[in-house]
């Protein structure tokens, strides 16, 4: 087998295009394997397969049977297939030729406009196309960091999908999302920046210029043409003996064979009954009547049996997409013709949540004949299902189908909606069935079928991700039956779920057998913990015992922000927020932030929740930031927890005419009754003095809206990247009433969530009441009327967090012993600046830190010339600092020189570690902050910006990544604890901070500054001779960096 690529690698993805902009890595769109550096992957020479990179065939003699590359190579064949694809239709706009203007189609595409993005200063971008392709070009454009607008020319969005409800349902979502867009639209001219309008001129476009009768022009500095596509079939008309439809396309039959004898056609080239395909699982039913129908015609002996060759008769359209974070679903007959008279609709349009559901039925409502749905598509393949099932009559009353499965109480495994049948596709993207998956998990076995490897290897859910539920529910299910069990345990330390193990902690009685890390893991876990489950119990002890985090050995149980009780932002920098119950500052306060802020040059902004954002902090600076804020009222806004953040309100009665309760006053109570309360994750809520809502409680996970009689409680709402409303709990109740009711909702909630789970998914997962209204009725049971006799547990337990709450903050200022924890680095009161690690640049007049290079570019994925580069080097053991000055169980930073290393102090094991203090993946000095633990027994840390975890034996990354950090031999001698280093001059000219400054300027050295470290065979040489590299750095300074 022989295949011509006409790009310079190998098959991709293009349905996942757009995800390129996360990892910029051509390998993670691969249809086979890894890419190799000259295009092609493994998986060709594995499979005896030559593939002729960058060389498009430019000929192609059916009589002599042979093909010619533009390369010049001529190869014979016995079967060709023709997958030329499409090409990307560009209308004829005048303009088009102008920078600027791209289409969307390979990943060349995409990084041609990633420069002229950047150097053109590109802030605005237009899609013209409004279909799937276009939205998801929309999509990359706003990763991109543009301002993103969509110009469809027909009235709504996908109109080969949807209709007009569920366009509307679908701009809802996607303006949520900062898209804008502009449908009917009628573009007449790209406009240059020169003012024309003409086809000639090379002026790089500046506008959209509309036909549309009082339309202004639309100023963006790129477009992207998105507007369908388009056969690729010039090699076909060229060629003079092969049937092109009118309209293009290359005619085939139902094996896929065209008019010339032994050639074959799949894909978006092939014209089948006069249409073609553009989704790709059509495409992968052709490939597959090809593969077999020529084998067939081959003679191949045992490939293939007579019976078993297939036909292509066309193909189902029905799809389901994850679109832009929503759900759009379309199936069966979705849009009848006119003259169809067998049809009747029910249609579902709920605009709060964004749902918008249709059913097609037949003209007695019997028999489900289409439909389409967008916001809530989780029941999709039950309903796929019966809309083929022609010939049989529904079951049930239409009108139970037609409300989303949320709406109807179901429980979260209902809700997927995953069929019995193995013939039942679940990913469209790549045409997989469940009986595919159910395979796959068998081929794997119970230990090795995991999420990823069954992803991996079945290749569903690695399309447009919108069939992953369905995927994890069939994994559960064939696991069962295997006696094994899709796990639910917080990790491979703790057999249990983060419920589980609160439920054993809670009910503990004598709680000091349980009120710490060490006993908990002792009592019911294994190994050292890690970055997943320290947390967890730290969370679960805080919302038990709520002590202070930072003592006690606590503070090795936070994450990353807990730890520093500040956020951390890009390059190590911290964010300081303050507290502001319900939005009310005395203008003294104000005045203290702005002094705070210019005394320490931090970066000010005001969050979306009525609070005052301090950016730029060093740790080291945090505690005399907190002591002066102190000083001026202010306590910790705890924005670095996962716990109550804000209590949002509007000026309610106190001002606004409208308002019929004082919502100020309530949300500073509620916010001071709940401010420091500990949870599975973050929470917000919100007051509105009347039925305008202007404080938005109904997106919070719990609100209030002010009637006649008292409030409203609306319970599981939130925002973010999948906004749900919240639920009515109990109406027209006073102020005590809310809080008695909150106490109970929340400590349930604290109780019996799991891990990082948000009061919505934890409420939409309980069970449904007792008259069948959903899960919230099931909480009104539990809350107001006690049906699980759990209310007092529920009240003692919120009194006790309130009645031991603390300032956090408050708490470290007073304590000398807390403050020190916040020293830069231990062995020396130096301290290095922030703009010495990172540079920040101008913005408006403040400072920020420069943009983080994507992966993969210059002063990311770091490495040292070689993993073993002081091995010939001369060392000594240098003093550190005292066991003392390393607290037990966490990272501690030194300072040696110019370099920057973290001592882990492993009580648990009674070992002791060192490694560098920058992580590789972004050149940030914070490996100290990380979270220590193990992994199967292997001492780890992971870094606290994104995670990443390395080997602190070898320094080596666990898992898939191939990242190194550098690593020395740690001794104790009496009290002192030594560290084996190189000579000072050396160890910087590798790890220097000044010299792995990030900076916003593309920078092709480790070392940034007139220091060049030589190249491995040069350092070799070197140090083979004895040579010391004080002497070296003026014979290899001006040698340029080979690797």
């Amino acid at each position: 087998i022989s295949t011509f690529c006409e790009e310079p690698r190998a098959a991709y993805n293009r349905v996942r295009l757009t995800s390129y902009f996360e990892s910029r890595d051509p390998s993670a769109l691969t249809m086979t394997s890894e890419f190799e550096e000259n295009g092609t992957t493994a998986w060709y020479e594995d499979n005896n397969v030559d593939i002729h990179i960058g060389d498009k065939v430019v000929a192609i003699d059916t009589e002599a049977k042979t093909v010619t590359g533009q390369s010049g190579k001529v190869l014979d064949y016995d079967v060709c297939v023709m997958a030329t694809g499409s090409f990307p239709f560009v209308p004829p706009i005048p303009g088009k030729q102008r920078p600027g203007v791209f289409v969307y189609r390979t990943i060349e595409d995409l990084e041609n406009m990633l420069a002229y993005a950047k150097e053109n200063n590109v802030k605005s971008a237009a899609v013209i196309g409004g279909g799937l392709l276009g939205l998801e070009a929309a999509k990359a454009a706003k990763d991109m960091g543009l301002t993103s607008h969509i110009i469809e020319f027909a009235d709504i969005l996908m109109c080969r999908q949807i209709d007009q409800g569920g366009h509307q349902a679908l701009v809802g979502k996607i303006e949520e999302l900062g898209l804008h867009v502009h449908c009917g639209a009628r573009t007449e001219a790209l406009v240059g920046t020169d003012g024309s309008t003409d086809a000639e001129s090379m002026a790089p476009v500046a506008a959209l210029k509309f036909s549309n009768e009082g339309w202004d022009d639309l100023p963006v500095e790129m477009v992207i043409v998105s507007c369908g596509i388009k056969p690729r079939d010039e090699l076909a008309r060229d060629c003079g003996t092969l049937a092109i439809g009118e309209r293009g396309g290359i005619v085939v039959d139902d094996h896929l064979k065209t008019s010339a004898e032994g050639v074959y056609a799949v894909g978006e080239i092939a014209l089948y009954n006069n249409f073609i395909y553009g989704l790709i699982a059509p495409g992968y039913v052709m490939a597959d009547v090809a593969a077999k129908s020529a084998a067939k015609e081959l003679g191949l002996k045992g490939a293939v049996h007579e019976e078993d060759v297939p036909t292509f008769t066309g193909a189902d359209m029905s799809t389901k997409l994850k679109l832009l974070g929503c759900d759009v679903a379309s199936f069966g007959v979705n849009q009848p013709r006119p003259d169809d008279e067998d049809v009747s609709y029910l249609t579902w349009n709920d605009p709060v949540s964004g749902v918008y559901r249709k059913l097609v039925l037949n003209k007695a409502g019997t028999k489900l004949r289409g439909g389409i749905l967008v916001g809530d598509a989780s029941d999709y393949e039950t309903l796929h299902k019966l809309s083929v099932k022609t010939d049989e009559e529904l079951q049930e009353s239409p009108a139970m189908l037609l409300a989303p499965p949320t709406a109807r109480g179901a429980s979260a495994s209902e809700e997927t909606g995953v069929s019995d049948d193995p013939t039942a596709q679940i990913c469209s993207c790549n045409d997989v069935t469940r009986g595919d998956i159910t395979s796959t998990i068998q081929e794997l076995g119970v230990d090795k079928a995991t999420l990823g490897e069954v992803k991996k290897c079945s290749r569903a859910g690695t399309g447009c991700g919108g069939c992953e539920p369905q995927v994890k529910d069939i994994l559960k299910q064939e696991l069962e039956k295997l006696g094994g069990g899709l796990s639910n345990h917080l990790c491979e330390h703790f057999p249990y779920s983060r419920q589980e193990l609160m439920a054993l902690v809670r009910t503990e009685p004598d709680v000091t057998s349980v009120n710490s890390f060490e006993k908990i893991l002792a009592k019911h876990g294994s190994g050292d913990g890690c970055e997943v489950c320290k947390p967890a119990v730290g969370s679960i002890l805080a919302s038990i015992v709520n002590e202070v985090i930072l003592e006690g050995g606590r503070e090795a149980l936070q994450d990353t922000n807990d730890r520093s009780m500040a956020n951390m932002q890009r390059g190590g920098s911290y964010s300081v927020v303050p507290r502001v119950p319900g939005g009310e500052l005395l203008p003294e306060q104000l005045i203290a932030l702005g002094d705070t802020a210019k005394k320490y040059n931090l970066y000010t902004k005001i969050t979306g929740a009525q609070r005052v954002d301090l950016f730029g902090a060093a740790k080291h600076e945090l505690p005399d930031i907190w002591e002066e804020l102190g000083n001026a009222g202010f306590e910790s806004g705890h924005a670095y927890g996962k716990a109550l953040r804000t209590v949002k309100s509007c000026v309610g009665s106190t001002w606004c005419r409208y308002g019929v309760q004082d919502s100020v006053s309530f949300a500073v109570r509620v916010e001071n009754r709940y401010k420091g309360v500990r949870s599975p994750h973050k929470m917000k809520s919100a007051v509105s003095g009347c039925v305008r809502e202007c404080a938005e409680a109904q997106g919070k996970d719990f609100g209030m809206i002010a009637t006649e009689n008292g409030y409203n409680l609306y319970v599981g709402g939130n925002g973010g990247a999948n906004p749900v409303h919240a639920e009515l709990l109990a109406s027209d109740i006073d102020e005590d009433t809310v809080i008695r009711y909150l106490d109970r909702y929340l400590m349930y909630y604290i109780l019996t969530a799991d891990k990082l789970e948000r009061t919505a998914p934890w409420q939409r997962k309980l069970p449904s009441g007792k008259n069948g209204g959903g899960p919230i009725e099931h909480l009104k049971e539990v809350i107001i009327e006690d049906s699980l006799g759990i209310c007092d547990e529920l009240d003692r337990r919120m009194n006790h967090l309130v009645e031991t709450y603390h300032d956090e903050w408050a708490e470290v200022v007073k304590n000398p012993e807390l403050r020190a924890k916040f020293k830069q680095f231990a062995n020396t009161e130096q301290n290095i600046a922030k703009d010495d690690m990172i540079e920040f640049v101008d913005m408006r007049g403040q400072q920020r830190p420069a943009d983080w290079p994507k992966d993969g570019q210059p002063q990311t994925m770091w490495q040292a010339p070689q993993n073993d580069i002081f091995a010939k080097s001369e060392k000594s053991w240098v003093k550190v600092g005292d066991v003392k000055d390393f607290a037990a169980n966490v990272g501690t930073p030194i300072l040696v020189g110019d370099t920057q290393l973290a001592v882990f102090n492993n009580a648990q094991r009674d070992e002791w570690y060192c490694t560098q203090n920058m992580c590789p993946h972004k050149q940030a000095f914070v490996l100290s902050q990380g979270i220590l633990g193990d992994a199967s027994g292997t001492p780890k840390v992971a870094c606290p910006l994104h995670k990443k975890q390395f080997a602190l034996e070898d320094g080596a990354e666990l898992g898939e990544g191939s990242l190194q950090i550098l690593t020395f031999p740690v001794k104790l001698d009496s009290d002192s604890v030594l560290v084996e280093l190189p000579a000072e001059p050396e160890l910087d000219a590798i790890l220097g901070t000044h010299g792995l400054r990030v900076e916003k300027s593309d920078c092709v050295d480790i070392a940034g500054d007139a220091l060049k470290v030589p190249s491995r065979a040069k350092f070799e040489n070197v140090m083979s001779e004895g040579q010391e590299l004080t002497d070296n750095v003026a014979l290899v300074a001006n040698v340029t960096v080979a690797e």
